[in-house]
């Protein structure tokens, strides 16, 4: 696994021993990024969060592409110690936060992020109610893009949610949301 673009661009991460979590290809991320530079006009200065972290591949790559900073939460501390080591690795410990708990209890927080990367373990029903969470403790503002990847079977639907954009790369669909302004 490696960064694609940016400061960083061809610097190899460290991936984890065995297969307890499941990297987003070269391929899906590439595509991810090309997306929301589309939207939101690059990543300079943007607030970060990657939930569900893993090895810290969605929020170190958008870190290399200009984001001011990257929060990675994740329940299982040997990811939190695999984006703290590739962290480290890159030279961006002072720009990262890690916080060792599960999605679907998030602390509250003051500023919220610009760009929320949600990529639970397939199959185990985690996306809405972490959904909820982002909504519930501030993590997201009225102009957040979260991008979440699911199956490709696996549809979002939630009316607190907008879908801006989907598209299915093998067995992954992505979808972008933005919440829905409230009335």
């Amino acid at each position: 696994m490696r960064i694609i673009a940016g400061q960083w661009r061809g610097r190899k991460l460290a991936s984890p021993p065995d297969e307890s979590v499941r990297p987003t290809s070269d391929r899906v991320r590439e595509a991810v990024f090309s997306m929301i530079s589309a939207r939101l006009g690059g990543f300079a200065g943007l607030r970060v969060a990657d939930i569900f972290s893993g090895s810290g591949a969605l929020g170190l790559e958008a870190l290399s592409r200009g984001a001011s900073h990257a929060t990675f939460v994740d329940s299982a501390r040997t990811s939190c110690r695999l984006v703290e080591q590739n962290a480290t690795t890159l030279g961006a410990k002072a720009q990262i936060q890690v916080l060792n708990r599960p999605a679907t209890n998030l602390p509250s927080v003051a500023d919220s992020y610009d760009v929320v990367f949600i990529d639970p373990p397939y199959g185990k029903d985690l996306v809405a109610p972490t959904l909820a969470q982002l909504l519930q403790q501030g993590w997201v503002g009225a102009d957040a893009l979260v991008v979440v990847e699911t199956p490709r079977d696996e549809e979002i639907s939630d009316p607190a949610w907008e879908i801006v954009r989907t598209a299915t790369y093998g067995i992954t669909r992505i979808t972008l949301l933005t919440p829905v302004a409230s009335a």
